[in-house]
């Protein structure tokens, strides 16, 4: 009888962990559509200097034009829809996790083309512009896909994985958003408030997603991540 008041806090807690994110960037989103003077002016004159930098070197213009080809969302959704089949097949016993992890992602894609609809802030203006994107500016889709992704995936591996593997999937998630961050502003198509958004947006929802998904699941919390160096449920049947 005690676990349902359990998964009542489980859910209560997702829904903090929501909140937590949605304010920042509702309130982001607020000051960047009413045209707050110092946030714009800032946001304008870090992209100038960003795209200085990169019209003053071809090579660098050209590796993040083809960073920004490779981490295309339809491409990396495809690539992260494949690992949660995978896990299904090798880990039935994730099943759920699976399925939590794949409606996530869905939601993600879609909730940030929204939030750019809602807000409709134009992309930069740059009188010698490096590169081009179509739609609006608020959040990077690029970002906040990476960020979401970067999280959702974390918390779907984490159980499969070994203390080092763990840490070498966070380190390389980690570096993975941070490079798109800054190859979207370095490219010219987004502002930095635009990325830092996407970061909130893409954690928040993956973070708020998993905490519902631990109030949700009908086993409770029994396949969440394990403490630091000890092994996840599937380690005791071995590794494929």
């Amino acid at each position: 009888m005690r676990r349902p008041a359990g998964r009542g806090r489980r859910l209560l807690r997702a829904v903090g962990y929501g909140l937590a994110f949605a304010v920042p960037v509702t309130l982001l989103a607020f000051v960047v559509r009413e045209k707050f003077l110092p946030v714009i002016d800032l946001d304008e004159r870090l992209t100038i200097a960003a795209t200085d930098i990169t019209r003053d070197n071809p090579w660098l213009r050209s590796t993040l034009l083809v960073w920004q080809e490779i981490t295309q969302p339809v491409w990396v959704y495809i690539a992260s829809s494949a690992v949660c089949l995978v896990l299904w097949r090798r880990h039935r016993e994730l099943a759920t996790r699976c399925l939590w992890a794949f409606i996530t992602l869905m939601v993600s894609w879609n909730l940030q083309l929204d939030l750019k609809a809602i807000v409709r802030r134009a992309r930069p203006v740059i009188s010698d512009p490096v590169s081009h994107a179509p739609g609006y500016s608020f959040p990077s889709g690029h970002v906040a896909c990476a960020a979401a992704i970067a999280t959702i995936m974390t918390l779907l591996l984490w159980p499969v994985l070994s203390p080092v593997a763990r840490r070498w999937l966070v380190g390389g998630l980690t570096a993975y958003v941070l490079l798109t961050a800054l190859d979207r502003v370095f490219l010219g198509v987004h502002y930095p408030s635009d990325v830092l958004a996407g970061v909130l947006f893409g954690v928040g929802l993956g973070t708020a997603s998993y905490a519902g998904y631990l109030g949700w699941n009908p086993k409770g919390p029994d396949d969440s991540p394990p403490p630091e160096g000890e092994s996840g449920p599937e380690s005791s049947k071995g590794s494929s």
